[in-house]
């Protein structure tokens, strides 16, 4: 498959999710979507080329170029001259369609892993130029990486070779992610120390500046930077899980290929949330650290390093003073500033002090905390909220009247305070029927801990919405919850699709019943 396929995986990933996007918006205004099921990935989606009624556009050419006469797996020329297609249902080419695309996005990815080694790891100059430690660090466990997506797409490749109709891929996903998939946690685990050494060679080292530019020039990188390179590993074990979870929403409910499918992705999904868990337990760890050491405690002193604890959110807010009974007064020392540190298991409320400290003077575990809005109370009292800690630092309850800078600000510190509040919209986890649902248009990355980072086409329920323009959404293939400009994304208007990727989405989660009663519950930052 490499010696035809011309994309780098960076141009085959986008090309791909910008057609899935468009693919999308094209379901959305049909009047009858019914026609049309949505796909995590569009390639598969495409109806046999003996279709003259389809009104879906024509399919980007993912591997277009000169070494390459073909995209889908209907184009190759074998399955042409077979007479298959005239004989297989058009869902069972849509599958086949979803497991070829796998296999080509492999190819793809290794012949980008191999520019990555090759054309960056291995140049001399950079050899001398680097330190030995710093190209550990930057390049990590990359050889080993490579080695293992080398294995696993000959095994794909053996696999479409036994046969034009593929009979399965997701045993070969499942065997792989099981024995091999661990270097993948390894090469991401490192991903802070890596950005960080990255910046700071730019910084420090001119020469390494230099030749890094000039091997970017160069007409293999097709004007990919140096960076897009290195977050290769993660992107592609993400969107690999994806892969999986578009053929299970293909294959013959109850069938064989459906359990190999639910077994596949559930393995991916370990090694990624472990991956994940790699890269916050680093970035984490150093932060509370950090923090420890700006705090002063006026009260009874709690130790805030702890291997279960990191931070979910930190900002300054405005308290009443005085009794409820002032609330009318229109005085400019109304409200006072007050700075918290919101942990997953821990609230403590400091006032900023000289030399950028933060002295405590209460605090409360995070599931004993309630909170109120306060509506209709003037201009003065906008974007006010009542929290209430049942149990402080003295064990007595005490409620704080704060006010927040903008709408967004309040619900945001509202929802990560009391966590199991109800939001505008209520989850998909609870199975309502219908729940409004938004598509990423423009990626997105976090800049806050209640943040989620989007990749295009990522598909959310909508839990709220601020005027100002935010959103609280929880996107449909990982239920991870968090916060975005609302500018990053389209509304899906259509109920009948809403509809149908909330039952793809419960068929991907079948497998594990107990997880999905707990997400309806859960805020996973």
């Amino acid at each position: 498959l490499c010696s035809f396929l011309g994309l780098l995986y960076q141009e085959y990933r986008d090309k791909s999710t910008r057609e899935e996007i468009e693919t999308r918006r094209l379901q959305d205004s049909q009047t009858d979507p019914e026609e049309t099921s949505p796909s995590e990935e569009t390639p598969s989606e495409a109806e046999p080329t003996s279709t003259t009624e389809n009104k879906a556009p024509a399919q980007i050419n993912l591997l277009r170029n000169s070494n390459s006469r073909f995209n889908l797996w209907q184009d190759l020329p074998e399955v042409q001259n077979s007479g298959v297609l005239s004989i297989l249902q058009p869902d069972e080419i849509k599958l086949q369609e979803a497991m070829f695309e796998l296999v080509t996005s492999e190819a793809s990815y290794y012949k980008s892993l191999n520019l990555l080694v090759s054309h960056f790891m291995e140049n001399e100059r950079l050899k001398k130029i680097l330190h030995q430690s710093e190209a550990h660090i930057l390049f990590s466990n990359v050889l080993d990486v490579m080695a293992v997506s080398e294995r696993f797409l000959l095994d794909l490749e053996q696999r479409v070779e036994e046969n034009i109709v593929i009979s399965d891929v997701c045993d070969i996903v499942y065997q792989h992610t099981v024995n091999h998939f661990s270097v993948y946690i390894t090469y991401v685990s490192n991903q802070t120390y890596q950005e960080r050494t990255y910046k700071q060679l730019l910084q420090d080292k001119p020469a390494f500046r230099e030749v890094i530019s000039q091997l970017e020039l160069d007409p293999k990188c097709k004007g990919l930077s140096f960076s897009s390179f290195l977050i290769l590993p993660f992107q592609r074990i993400t969107r690999l899980k994806l892969l999986v979870q578009n053929i299970l929403k293909k294959v013959e409910e109850k069938s064989d290929r459906e359990s190999t499918a639910l077994d596949a992705h559930k393995e991916l999904e370990t090694v990624v949330k472990a991956c994940n868990e790699g890269v916050r337990k680093m970035s984490r760890t150093e932060q509370m650290i950090s923090i420890q050491k700006k705090l002063e405690f006026k009260i009874k002193s709690v130790p805030i390093i702890s291997h279960s604890r990191w931070l979910l959110k930190q900002g300054e807010l405005q308290q009443m003073n005085g009794p409820k009974t002032s609330r009318t007064l229109r005085t400019k020392k109304l409200f006072r500033e007050i700075y918290l540190f919101l942990f997953n298991d821990l609230l403590v409320i400091c006032r900023q002090i000289p030399g950028d400290k933060y002295q405590v003077f209460d605090s409360a575990p995070r599931g004993l905390l309630r909170v109120e809005e306060l509506e209709d109370q003037g201009q003065s009292l906008a974007n006010v909220f009542i929290l209430r800690l049942l149990e402080n630092a003295d064990d007595r309850e005490a409620s704080y009247m704060l006010k927040a800078s903008s709408q967004s600000e309040m619900k945001r510190w509202m929802i990560s305070l009391a966590p199991n509040r109800r939001t505008k919209f209520v989850s998909f986890t609870s199975r309502l029927v219908d729940c409004p649902q938004i598509q990423c248009v423009h990626p997105y990355v976090a800049q806050q801990p209640d943040e989620l980072s989007l990749e295009l086409a990522d598909v959310l329920n909508i839990l709220d919405k601020t005027d100002d323009g935010w959103i609280f959404g929880e996107r449909l293939h990982d239920q991870e919850r968090g916060w975005f400009p609302s500018s990053m994304g389209e509304e899906i208007l259509n109920p009948k699709i809403r509809a149908q990727n909330l039952k793809e989405c419960f068929r991907v989660h079948k497998s594990d019943d107990s997880q999905r009663r707990k997400l309806g519950s859960r805020n996973r930052q």
